[in-house]
């Protein structure tokens, strides 16, 4: 009674062309319809976005608070005010802006995109980073790195 073996994986050729683009590309489309609509209509008058149920909750601005106000910022030119709102979305930003171009030069250049590999050692960095991010905007200190209240 013999096995059948499974046939071999097929490796896929990597899209040549114009068709390799359209991943890189297809990432600020589908980011234009939200941010324009945050460029349009300004977080920092209340009633037109839900309430931060963390800072509901405690009092606290949670690491995201202010995200849509920095949105609205930068999307009018507001570099000072988007930094003052939430830093470190600024950051994180302009880091994602830096992997979108890694990913169409790649694209362009026929090879694969970049790979988003941190270990397990970097995320608890990255975590800390935004602990301390969040407590400090949260103390007398920091308080620059608060949004200001609505």
């Amino acid at each position: 009674m013999g096995v059948n073996a499974a046939p071999a994986p097929t490796v896929s050729a990597r899209p040549s062309g114009p068709r390799r683009l359209v991943p890189p590309l297809a990432v600020p489309v589908a980011v234009a319809l939200p941010v324009g609509y945050i460029a349009a209509v300004d977080p920092n008058a209340p009633g037109h976005y839900p309430d931060c149920p963390f800072l509901a909750a405690t009092g606290w601005w949670c690491p995201g608070c202010g995200g849509l106000r920095c949105v609205h910022a930068l999307t009018h030119g507001d570099f000072n005010g988007a930094l003052h709102d939430n830093a470190v979305a600024v950051l994180l930003f302009a880091v994602l802006a830096v992997l979108w171009a890694r990913w169409l030069w790649a694209a362009l250049r026929g090879l694969p995109g970049p790979r988003l590999a941190l270990g397990a050692r970097r995320w608890v960095l990255v975590a800390l980073f935004v602990l301390v991010f969040t407590v400090v905007r949260n103390l007398p200190v920091g308080a620059g790195l608060a949004p200001p209240p609505l």
